[in-house]
């Protein structure tokens, strides 16, 4: 199954990056780092404003649909979503299955004043201070990835950061297991990350099961107004898009049409 053998091979590079450089000496560099852009304030002020949160996605590739985007320079995307009117950033720092790197969210981080997500597979809490020190102003957690004490851990470590979490769940199992965590930003996936399929009734589905004072994203397989209308009208506070995107020619025109779009719910 693909999200086991993302796991498998993320074990692996974790391993090999604790060698290089040991949690205590991430941690001391992680206190110097200074404080984070809130993430989850910037979706909740982007509701208010402009009807949902938008986080905009800058992906290279994906292990369902190969390469997305060949004419790919993360900064130049980035620098596009601000100013077509995103409100945070997600970029992708798995190099494995994503062709991403954790320089791009560093180069962006730079250049860029959005909020950031850190957008990778959490298995352990020595990523969580990694996150930080590549300059993340949130991390994801996904609930079919991590069992509950490793979550616990991870959340308990962000928030002590000051990272902000989004918490992905796909299905009513994994939301029941989350919600004694009393976390108020929740990210439901469309897709399966074991078969990679896609259906928005997934948010629609799981929405109804969850408290109304939790920030609800919909995530994956949102391509068109019609698509966002969907998500938005099953009660999603905002959306992640990212293959949408990446697929068109001009990035920053296809985020404020699609935004457009938001003016007829």
């Amino acid at each position: 199954m693909f999200l086991e053998r993302i796991l498998k091979t993320k074990r692996q590079e974790v391993a090999g990056l604790q060698i290089k450089t040991s949690l205590n000496q991430l941690e001391k560099m992680a206190a110097a780092i200074p404080m984070c852009r809130g993430f989850e304030q910037a979706l909740r002020n982007g509701r208010k404003i402009n009807g949902l949160g938008l986080i905009a996605e800058v992906k290279k590739a994906s292990p369902s649909k190969g390469l997305v985007r060949e004419n790919f320079h993360p900064v130049t995307l980035a620098q596009s979503y601000e100013r077509a009117g995103a409100h945070c950033l997600s970029v992708l720092t798995d190099e494995t299955y994503f062709q991403g790197k954790a320089e791009y969210l560093q180069r962006i981080k730079q250049e860029v004043g959005l909020p950031i997500l850190r957008k990778d597979f959490v298995i352990d809490p020595y990523q969580v201070y990694e996150s930080k020190v590549l300059g993340a102003d949130a991390v994801l957690l996904i609930a079919a990835a991590l069992d509950k004490p490793i979550m616990e851990i991870s959340l308990r470590e962000a928030k002590a950061l000051g990272l902000d979490v989004l918490i992905e769940i796909h299905n009513r199992e994994q939301l029941e297991e989350i919600l004694n965590l009393n976390h108020s930003l929740i990210g439901i996936n469309n897709r399966n990350l074991h078969t990679f399929e896609t259906s928005l009734q997934t948010t629609k589905d799981l929405i109804p099961l969850l408290p109304d004072d939790i920030f609800v994203i919909s995530e994956s397989g949102i391509h068109s107004g019609e698509d966002l209308k969907f998500v938005l009208s099953a009660g999603a506070g905002g959306v992640l898009i990212g293959e949408y995107f990446m697929r068109q020619e001009n990035v920053e025109k296809a985020v404020k049409k699609l935004m457009q779009a938001l003016l007829s719910v």
